[in-house]
Parts: C-alpha cells; sequence; structure tokens
C-alpha cells in the first residue's frame, strides 16, 4: 500500500510539474484602444499643438504631468522600447516609458496614440543620438551625420493607448 501510495504521489508531482502556464499577455484592450503600461483614459488629453506650446514655456530641468494626443512618427525596430510622436508642424517628441516596464508594438507607426506621464526638455549627446538611430534602422551614412548634441522635447510615459 505504502508503494501504491508512493507512486501515486510521485506520478501527480510529475504531472504537475509538466503543466506549462499561460503567458498572460500585458496588453489590455479597450474598445478603441490597446493600453500600455498603465490604465489610462483619454478623457482630458491635450491636443499636439496644445502640447508643443507646453514645451516651449519649459526649460532645461523643468517637468510637467501632462496626457496629450497625436500620432506616432516611429517605433524602436529593437523591441519597441521608445517611439518619436508627433507635435505641432514638424517637431517631435521623444517618449521612454517609465521604468523600462513595458513596450509598444514596433509596428505602431503612423497609428493614433494618447500618452500620459512627465514632459520635459532635455539635450541628447551626440552618442545618444546615434545609438538611437542606430536602434530606429537608419543608414550609416544617416548616423554617421550626427555632429552636434541636439535640444528634444521628452517625454516620459506611465501609460500609453495606441488606436486599434
Amino acid at each position: 500500500m505504502k508503494k501504491i501510495t508512493c507512486l501515486l504521489a510521485l506520478g501527480l508531482f510529475v504531472i504537475s510539474c509538466g503543466k506549462k502556464e499561460e503567458v498572460k499577455e500585458e496588453v489590455k484592450l479597450t474598445d478603441s484602444y490597446a493600453v500600455f503600461g498603465d490604465s489610462i483614459s483619454n478623457e482630458g488629453a491635450l491636443s499636439s499643438a496644445e502640447m508643443m506650446a507646453k514645451f516651449e514655456s519649459l526649460k532645461e530641468g523643468d517637468t510637467v504631468n501632462v496626457k496629450f494626443t497625436s500620432k506616432i512618427n516611429d517605433v524602436c525596430q529593437k523591441k519597441g522600447c521608445w517611439m518619436n510622436v508627433a507635435l505641432e508642424g514638424d517637431k517631435s517628441t521623444f517618449v521612454k516609458f517609465k521604468d523600462y516596464a513595458f513596450f509598444v508594438p514596433m509596428n505602431a507607426e503612423d497609428k493614433d496614440v494618447i500618452v500620459e506621464g512627465k514632459a520635459f526638455v532635455s539635450v541628447e549627446s551626440i552618442d545618444d543620438l546615434k545609438h538611437y538611430a542606430k536602434d530606429a534602422g537608419k543608414s550609416q551614412e544617416a548616423i554617421d551625420s550626427i555632429v552636434a548634441p541636439k535640444t528634444t522635447y521628452s517625454f516620459m510615459a506611465n501609460g500609453v493607448l495606441i488606436s486599434k
């Protein structure tokens, strides 16, 4: 009887170890948007023109908590760890994700987006600019043409909504 009990316990152990847990998708879907990072709503989001006005009023070192809507210009093609989002005219903001805790789809270019987080102005070094250009899949010629630091409009997003 002890042998049967031991064999039964061993069999159950082996079977339970063989179970594969289903990986939960981090992306939550709403009716109109895929949600990345913190759950946010689209209510009260500024337009890209209003966001540009906010950026123009900031000095390096200033931050402002804000939510705005726009269009995605491009996304990191290595893992979706950053994106450029359009502002007024030909300007854009460089968006990273808080604590590197989430990424966005690499095929999200040209989609409507709502981001919530901290906006700030920063000066990007030549090395960082070359790294970002490489991640974006730019040509070696374009990467080599980067010879000066650039003042950028930056954004640290804690939540992102991308239209379906």
